[in-house]
């Protein structure tokens, strides 16, 4: 984790695509991660599905951080976020700036993909 004088220690944050992880860690620690799946129709997107902070380090920062980081990524590869995690949709709400909003036709089809595969809810 870095830290700047006067804030908070901000933990590094790793997108490991293959397990559809974005990870907090803090030295060689996963301290939260929002697990999330691909979409390739009806336009390329990422769904959070589950944001799970460690309970050590709730109130910290560490979802926020999280979900900003996913947000960015999906930003960054010009791919739509469709939110299923409770979480990430309330922080999108909050961060309207940051977060741009989901098609109905985008979250059912999140919804459908999660309902072919429960393993991913």
């Amino acid at each position: 984790m870095s830290e700047t004088p006067g804030e908070r220690p901000v933990p590094e944050l790793i997108d490991d695509r293959p397990a559809g992880m974005l990870r907090a860690v803090a030295g060689d620690e996963v301290i939260g991660h929002i697990q999330y799946l691909v979409l390739e129709t009806p336009e390329a997107a990422l769904a959070p599905v589950h944001t799970i902070v460690d309970p050590g380090h709730e109130g910290q920062g560490v979802g926020s951080a999280l979900a900003a980081e996913f947000y960015a990524m999906a930003d960054r590869e010009g791919v739509a976020v469709a939110p299923l995690c409770p979480y990430v949709a309330r922080w999108a709400e909050r961060h309207p700036d940051q977060a741009a909003p989901a098609s109905e036709e985008l979250l059912a089809a999140a919804r459908a993909k999660v309902a072919e595969d429960p393993a991913l809810w």
